[in-house]
């Protein structure tokens, strides 16, 4: 347990000038280097189902139907895990959190690679999901509380750019594992160990490696500070100082932290930490956020990206409805007699080239976004990337040529590269005790309408594609007229960096 000590007055600083003082360096790269490996860590256990699904259908002998509830059954497991872990976060800390969830997860997501049916693969995978459904909000948290604010927008959408990145990760993982034809048989379980659940099995492994790196990393100075351990948090940043700065620096000069009355001790009751995100002043803010999340449902299409790509891919190299949109190859894909000679269930590797491609063009723009969003401002921005997404929803639909198509389809993807912006925004806007929980909050909203939208996104895949792009474009664009209403985060930035 940490002992909260009594510290001198003199030679105290606001918080955010103890964290630039503390600079840029060593460390500062280490976390940001951490966190983005926790995130490609959450994505693989929360999603690296939309790979498995297409590669297990044979075995599991999955409907269409089926595979929808395979595909949403982590989404619900992130939204009820995201929230409890983001509350017990803001408790107990964001590393010890983190360190519970990686290991939960990745135990459960290996127990999922020896399911024998889909019932118990979606259990598992489920349960899985939960338990990961915090780490991507704790990392965040953590890094937006070690890093000065100078960087921090910098730092936040670079790890961003490696959750863009993830997807196309997790396909680079699965193409030397998938095309393998082994299958050992197991008479205790009555199942096959093939290349999919390998690939499962495989997908944990990044949970256990974060873990390993949280033993160098040090709890969030802005967190202690929070909670009354205002000793401690010097300590911390003192720590930092010396990593960033190196020994010859010299050690930092300060012997406290000026304190904020509204967060010592805030987080000291259940109740103090739940209600201030739903009264005024802050619940008009838990309320746009929470509605910009949910008009965000870009990510119902990336559930559906690998299953897409290899639809589109299949029917595309055969040379035909190369003068049709996406939606209509898609059509024709599922109207198309199976090959007797085909690989069943077999993922076309250049598809899970195509995810990969789509993962590294949504980094690197989101990088070069990383540059300019300080002077444009992240909430100006996010109404840009949501108006040129949603436009080029709508395009796809109507242009006829396959891949002029699937150009603006990728655009379109493109546009989930918000969700980075989206976070930023919560965390400036919200105090210290309250962070993790609000944007966990933010993010359940739109995880909930993703649950929803995986649903009705693979029916009108089969029966509709066109109504879905026209439907969700619409929303997304709605979105723009909502993110207008919250402040210019550049006035807020100069508000601070007067105090």
């Amino acid at each position: 347990m940490y002992s909260k000590k009594i510290i001198e007055q003199d030679k105290k600083v606001h918080f955010e000038t103890a964290l630039e003082m503390a600079g840029f360096g060593c460390y500062s790269y280490y976390i940001t280097a951490l966190i983005g490996f926790l995130v490609i860590a959450f994505v693989c256990i929360v999603y690296g189902i939309t790979i498995i699904i297409p590669a297990s259908a044979c075995e599991l002998e999955t409907t269409n139907a089926q595979q929808g509830y395979i595909a949403a059954g982590p989404v619900v497991g992130a939204v009820l895990g995201g929230i409890v872990g983001g509350f017990l976060g803001d408790k107990f800390g964001r590393r010890r959190m983190l360190f519970i969830t990686l290991l939960s997860s990745s135990l459960m997501n290996a127990l999922a690679s020896i399911s024998v049916n889909w019932i118990m693969l979606l259990i598992l995978q489920f349960i899985a999901s939960f338990c990961a459904g915090s780490i991507y909000t704790l990392s965040m948290t953590i890094l937006s509380e070690s890093v000065a604010m100078s960087k921090r927008n910098l730092v936040v959408l670079l790890v961003t750019s490696i959750f863009l990145l993830s997807q196309g990760v997790m396909a680079v993982i699965a193409i030397p594992i998938i095309p393998l034809t082994f299958s050992i048989y197991l008479p205790a379980l009555d199942i096959y160990w093939n290349s999919w659940r390998t690939l499962l099995l495989v997908y944990s492994i990044p949970n256990l490696l974060g873990v390993l790196g949280l033993l160098f990393l040090m709890e969030s100075p802005k967190y202690m500070f929070s909670q009354g351990y205002e000793r401690e948090a010097v300590d911390i940043i003192k720590a930092i100082h010396r990593m960033n700065r190196g020994r010859s620096a010299g050690e930092l000069k300060i012997n406290g932290l000026i304190l904020d009355a509204q967060e010592i001790n805030a987080a000291a009751s259940t109740r103090n930490q739940i209600v201030p995100l739903f009264k005024m002043p802050l619940l008009k803010y838990t309320i746009i956020m929470s509605c910009l999340f949910l008009f965000n449902q870009i990510g119902a299409f990336a559930v559906w990206l690998p299953t897409i790509a290899n639809q589109f891919v299949d029917i595309v190299q055969t040379g035909e409805g190369t003068n049709k949109s996406l939606c209509a190859v898609l059509s024709d894909s599922m109207n198309t007699p199976v090959d007797p000679d085909a690989v069943p269930c077999s993922l076309n590797m250049l598809s899970l080239l195509i995810v990969l491609v789509v993962g590294a063009l949504k980094s690197v723009i989101n990088a070069l976004l990383s540059l300019v969003v300080n002077r444009v401002g992240r909430r100006n921005m996010a109404m840009i990337v949501v108006i040129i997404a949603s436009i080029s929803g709508i395009v796809t639909n109507l242009i006829p040529n396959a891949y002029a198509s699937g150009v603006f389809f990728i655009i379109f993807l493109v546009g989930v590269l918000i969700m980075g912006l989206y976070t930023a925004i919560t965390l400036a806007l919200f105090p210290t005790h309250l962070r993790a929980l609000a944007v966990a909050v933010a993010m359940t909203a739109g995880r909930i309408g993703t649950f929803v939208s995986v649903q009705i996104l693979n029916m009108l895949l089969e029966t509709n594609c066109d109504v879905g792009f026209y439907v969700f474009s619409s929303i997304l664009a709605s979105s723009a007229i909502v993110a207008a209403i919250l402040p210019d985060d550049r006035r807020l930035r100069k508000q601070e960096n007067t105090e």
